[in-house]
């Protein structure tokens, strides 16, 4: 049986790929590493819709770190790369390096569902890591499927986040003051 690392930013963007990879023969992990989601409650609040997901399916997760905004914005300010990249560099990055070392076959990533993420950047991204730790990423387009995964969640009673995750894009959302509403409220409750 084939062992694919499957990187996940939240569980909504999982759902569909989730669903498409539990119909071949595969053993699947879970790994949850997002230093980009700002704040950390937000942080908090994917990792556990994740957890309601992987729970679900009896799937193992692996989580690494936690939030790290700083970074984005340091980058961002000091126009070292474009954040977007550097986003998927990191990330993919992580998720390359814990395959291998798990003796895992292949890895691929929820980003890969989302038509809001440069999806030919990102495979090229995850074809060239593949090279380096000597693993198979897995370039599934699973865009089609990102509203059947999105009505899937609304389904599972999983919270739907309105902003991929960074500072930037956060204050960048058309939901912005929702979103900060609503964090204030799960402070709150804290």
């Amino acid at each position: 049986m084939k062992k694919v690392l499957l990187h996940a930013c939240c569980g909504p963007c999982a759902e569909y790929p989730l669903q498409e990879l539990m119909k071949q023969d595969l053993e699947i992990t879970v790994y949850f590493f997002n230093p980009n989601i700002h704040p950390v409650e937000e942080w908090t609040r994917r990792l556990e819709q994740l957890k309601k997901l992987t729970d679900k399916y009896g799937l193992k997760l692996i989580v690494d770190g936690g939030s790290d905004p700083e970074t984005w914005l340091d980058w961002e300010r000091n126009g070292k790369l474009d954040r977007c990249r550097m986003c998927y560099e990191t990330r993919l990055g992580q998720a390359a390096a814990i395959a291998a070392r798990e003796g895992m076959d292949s890895f691929l990533s929820t980003l890969q569902v989302s038509p809001y993420q440069d999806f030919e950047l990102i495979t090229k991204i995850g074809q060239e890591l593949a090279n380096k730790y000597n693993i198979e990423y897995m370039p599934v387009d699973f865009r089609p499927g990102y509203r059947t995964g999105q009505n899937m969640a609304r389904e599972d009673g999983l919270y739907r986040q309105k902003y991929c995750g960074c500072n930037i894009s956060l204050e960048n959302s058309k939901f912005r003051e929702k979103i900060f509403r609503d964090l204030e409220g799960l402070k709150a409750q804290q």
